[in-house]
């Protein structure tokens, strides 16, 4: 009997993640071919979330707890939970019941049919206005940045075979981001269509903040087009200011009392500082990360864990 992993980052869910880990238990009971486990990473909540982690634990043998010592995002309490998860599968999704776990089986079933990893794909999301067009951001600079197919639609729901999150979780480095190790570990992904809810308890956690430290993970610790990117625009602009300074001349010598035109010069002045410290900024954006990771700064930090094997063993 193979074994299913559900990883799910806890956030201020103390009032809907026991609805939804019953929910996992109802679809997997659907599931006879499959053993499952469930795997409760609490990102340092500021409510009751743990403690309703550590009842659930107590409760069932099956789940598992890990509570991390501050907010490292959503991102980094995955990466903790694929750590902790022993599962052939493992499935990712949310905590606020919006990722219906009840339709679990037809990601598990696409899988079946020799896909590495399947994303949920919505119809329509019962999201905010705001968390559409970040989701929306981020689908364009994963495609541009990251080389996603643009018939893929990535989301927080999905699951994947055990050796794509083996390969995942090598990656031991600060601001990880699940989409780009995905992309860069296998090609045979898809999509399956689930229905989205709305949520029931509570906002969503994705500050504005927040979203832009997520796009920025991704494009520079994944891809090197924003660099490339940077020279494109930089040799543009050095010979649009090359074919300007011919066209200067030319309309000088043609046109003998033409003044030299102050704003016009204020003008490229201005763009062209803007365009350097543009470039020095995102120059400086990955030797940052590069010196952060060369610091070690970890990807986490887990304070306790409940029900996990090794204190079994001791």
């Amino acid at each position: 009997m193979r074994l299913v992993s559900f990883v799910i980052p806890c956030y201020r869910s103390e009032k809907t993640i026991g609805q939804v880990v019953d929910e996992i238990c109802t679809a997997m009971d659907k599931e006879p071919e499959y053993g499952f486990e469930i795997v409760l990473v609490n990102d340092s909540s500021p409510d009751d979330t743990f403690s309703v982690i550590r009842e659930l634990c107590e409760r069932h043998s099956f789940v598992k707890g890990i509570d991390l010592a501050k907010n490292f995002g959503q991102h980094a309490a995955l990466m903790a939970g694929m750590r902790m998860a022993k599962g052939d599968i493992v499935v990712c999704l949310d905590d606020d019941g919006q990722t219906p776990a009840d339709e679990v089986g037809k990601l598990l079933s696409k899988l079946e049919e020799g896909f590495d990893v399947v994303y949920a794909s919505y119809g329509k999301k019962k999201h905010s206005a705001f968390r559409n067009f970040g989701s929306k951001v981020n689908e364009l600079m994963t495609r541009v940045m990251l080389g996603k197919p643009k018939e893929l639609m990535v989301s927080s729901y999905f699951a994947t075979r055990r050796f794509v999150v083996d390969e995942m979780i090598r990656y031991e480095h600060s601001y990880p981001y699940v989409i780009g190790l995905v992309l860069r570990s296998t090609k045979k992904i898809t999509n399956v269509e689930v229905n989205h809810r709305a949520r029931a308890e509570g906002e969503s956690g994705y500050t504005l903040k927040k979203l832009l430290g997520l796009w920025f993970n991704g494009f520079t610790a994944f891809s090197i087009k924003p660099l490339r990117i940077a020279t494109f625009i930089g040799s543009a602009c050095a010979f649009g200011g090359f074919a300007y300074g011919i066209y200067t001349i030319i309309k000088k010598l043609v046109l003998v009392n033409v003044e030299a035109g102050f704003s016009a010069l204020m003008s490229v002045l201005v763009f062209m500082g803007g365009m350097i410290m543009l470039m020095l900024g995102m120059i400086g954006e990955y030797v940052g990360r590069m010196y952060i990771c060369m610091n070690c700064s970890p990807q986490y930090v887990v304070r306790e864990m409940i029900n996990h094997e090794e204190q079994k063993d001791e």
